[in-house]
């Protein structure tokens, strides 16, 4: 009586017998690479980014008003002048926005390249530069406004000789319009961007994945589907010391 057939489980990279893969492995594989590709969610994902880096670019410029030190002025009939004649403040406020901002867009680029994982390449990118882009002149803006209203009461009504400081502002950076609607950042304003770009594309460079995302290893699968009946064992040999049955 000759054993019945054993049956070999499929080689990697061939589909079972059975039929469809197992639903666990197919469900992930159509969310980490069948994934539709949608436009309007890209945009929508962009202009959420860029809005939320803008709100925090205010806790950004408190914190430079904060650090970067006021200069010191005199009042005449002309108007302010320095105190000294070349004061290091206006540099040291220059620097210190130098600093935080290169510092704010490192940050950018690595909370929105785990925030945002489905979003990794060039969405996640866009977003971290424009975001960074936007979040620096509400910096600006919000910490030269820091001491301002009190700084042009004094200007506007001291007596000529009182001395008095003014709030930190940019020499090094600012905005030019084109064609009177199209704002321009230039100067240090541009280093929250170059920050979160490089960062973001040195992480993609590092990136473990080809897509960016994580995918799931196929070792981790069982390719025997729930409807697969397990293969049956093949009976044991005979002992050596068993008598063999008669033939014929």
């Amino acid at each position: 009586m000759s054993a019945p057939p054993s049956v070999e489980p499929p080689a990697v990279g061939e589909q079972p017998s059975g039929g469809a893969f197992p639903g666990a492995y197919q469900s992930s594989l159509e969310l980490s690479f069948d994934e539709p590709r949608r436009p309007l969610r890209a945009v929508v994902t962009v202009l959420g980014t860029v809005l939320a880096l803008a709100v925090l670019g205010v806790p950004f410029g408190l914190l430079w008003a904060a650090l970067a030190p006021d200069t010191p002025v005199v009042k005449t009939v002309e108007g302010a002048i320095y105190a000294d004649p070349q004061p290091e403040q206006p540099i040291a406020a220059d620097g210190w926005f130098s600093l935080l901002g290169l510092g704010f867009g490192l940050l950018v680029a690595l909370a929105l390249w785990f925030v945002l994982r489905r979003r990794r390449g060039p969405v996640g990118l866009l977003a971290a530069v424009l975001g960074a882009l936007v979040a620096a002149p509400v910096a600006w803006q919000v910490g030269r406004r820091v001491g301002l209203a009190t700084f042009d009461r004094l200007l506007a009504t001291a007596p000529a000789g009182q001395a008095f400081t003014k709030p930190a502002d940019l020499r090094a950076g600012g905005i030019d319009w084109v064609l009177g609607v199209l704002p321009v950042p230039h100067g240090n304003l541009l280093l929250p961007a170059f920050g979160a770009a490089i960062l973001y594309t040195l992480l993609a460079g590092w990136s473990r994945w080809p897509g960016l995302r994580p995918e799931p290893d196929p070792a981790g699968f069982s390719w025997v589907s729930a409807g697969t009946p397990t293969p049956t064992a093949a009976p044991a040999p005979p002992a050596p010391d068993e008598a063999e049955p008669p033939r014929g």
